[in-house]
């Protein structure tokens, strides 16, 4: 057998068999070659239908790619006419928005909103509540400051109790023992004064 007239396709069933080299494959149909066209017609469709219908599917086409030209050359000039107005989009901007809350404003639904709004302000029940807030608020701001007054009183009378200045005396102390005469630029003892200083602390 021939090496050139075989299969070399590994997962063929015909492996290792003969080919005959002189098959032509000039009479298999190949897809989408029916007729003259890419696709076949419609079912339904005759050929001149069809050839009529890409026609003015051509031309439709043709017409959307025109106006998309007419379009971006329309928006280019009204850019142009902003520019020269000296109309920035900032500007458009906030017209468009000034425009659309005056359209909100004369609208019914506003309005109608607007009106039921102030029935509610002006009735009794919203009267009673709002005085009651207000009352409320008040005690409120009085007993906040009724209770930071009695803190603040606390706090005093604590700072000035003996075992506080001990406790102030003993972190001093302390401070000056870990961080020494130079600490904080102190040149001076320690605010009690009772330790001595020690130019190499134990620890």
């Amino acid at each position: 057998m021939d090496p050139a007239s075989q299969d070399i396709n590994l997962n063929s069933p015909n492996k290792g068999v003969g080919v005959n080299c002189s098959d032509s494959l000039s009479d298999v149909p190949v897809e989408g070659t029916v007729g003259n066209s890419a696709h076949p017609p419609h079912p339904g469709l005759t050929e001149e239908e069809a050839e009529e219908l890409r026609t003015e599917l051509a031309k439709v086409e043709e017409e959307i790619n025109t106006l998309r030209q007419v379009l971006s050359a329309k928006e280019r000039h009204s850019s142009d006419l902003k520019r020269k107005l000296g109309l920035s989009p900032l500007t458009e901007f906030k017209q468009n928005l000034t425009k659309s809350w005056q359209d909100v404003q004369t609208s019914n639904a506003y309005r109608s909103a607007s009106a039921t709004l102030d029935d509610i302000t002006h009735s009794e029940a919203y009267k009673k509540t709002q005085e009651t807030l207000s009352q409320a608020g008040q005690k409120t701001s009085a007993a906040l400051n009724t209770m930071s007054t009695a803190i603040s009183k606390r706090l005093g009378d604590m700072r000035n109790s003996p075992t506080f200045k001990s406790f102030e005396d003993k972190v001093g102390n302390l401070k000056y023992k870990v961080v020494g005469p130079r600490g904080n630029e102190e040149a001076v003892g320690s605010p009690s004064d009772t330790t001595p200083t020690q130019e190499n602390p134990p620890f």
